[in-house]
């Protein structure tokens, strides 16, 4: 468990910071849903992609606060646990060893979670999404931090389709300063994180040979 990083954060303000650089990401990733909806993808794709909404948009009916609350435990809290714990506790740990770098296997892991889903009319915003907790994870050292990430922007997504169903399927128009200026604020976040971090690949993996993982994978 705590090779996956199922440990605190070096510091308490990166489970804030986490949050507010998701929710400062989604009008870029809005932008990016344009930009995505607008690349011409195979027939298969696309109608696969519109039964598998149809299928989240029947899931997702709720007619009490009950299915509310049920549709919150499976569709966001679950999620971010286990996909946390397999993309960025195993797989981008690897990936980074692999790489010798931090953010080839940030990226690389975020191609691959948002291949995953199998719903590449949104690869792009999903790629973003990945990256940006894979990079929350890697600053901050700890997996509770993408996971409370990755569960409260999952969570919001749920509750507001409640209110407005159309959202499983269409992108609100995002004006493109509106999408700049989403992304300075990540970036600005991003800078934040990566000044506050005491994590560094030397003291990672020198953490993991020192306890004997090398060997243990090998």
């Amino acid at each position: 468990m705590r090779y996956l990083g199922f440990r605190p954060a070096n510091n308490n303000f990166f489970y804030l910071l986490a949050i507010l650089l998701l929710l400062a990401s989604i009008p870029f990733e809005g932008w990016l849903g344009q930009l995505n909806k607008g690349i011409s993808l195979p027939g298969w794709m696309v109608s696969r992609e519109a039964e598998a909404d149809k299928q989240i948009a029947a899931f997702l009916k709720a007619g009490s606060l009950l299915d509310v609350l049920n549709n919150i435990f499976i569709i966001a809290l679950l999620p971010a646990i286990f996909e946390e714990a397999c993309f960025r506790g195993a797989l981008q740990r690897i990936l980074i060893q692999l790489f010798k770098s931090p953010w080839a296997g940030i990226l690389l892991t975020a191609i691959l979670f948002s291949a995953f889903h199998l719903q590449f009319q949104g690869f792009l915003p999903r790629f973003l999404l990945g990256a940006l907790l894979g990079a929350a994870y890697w600053y901050s050292g700890s997996l509770w931090v993408s996971i409370l990430a990755h569960f409260f922007i999952n969570g919001v997504q749920v509750v507001a389709v409640v209110y407005y169903p159309k959202l499983i399927n269409e992108n609100p128009s995002v004006p493109a300063y509106t999408a700049l200026i989403s992304l300075a604020i990540v970036v600005g976040l991003l800078y934040i994180m990566h000044h506050r971090s005491k994590i560094t690949y030397e003291q990672v993996y020198k953490e993991q040979k020192a306890d004997g993982f090398d060997e243990f994978l090998s």
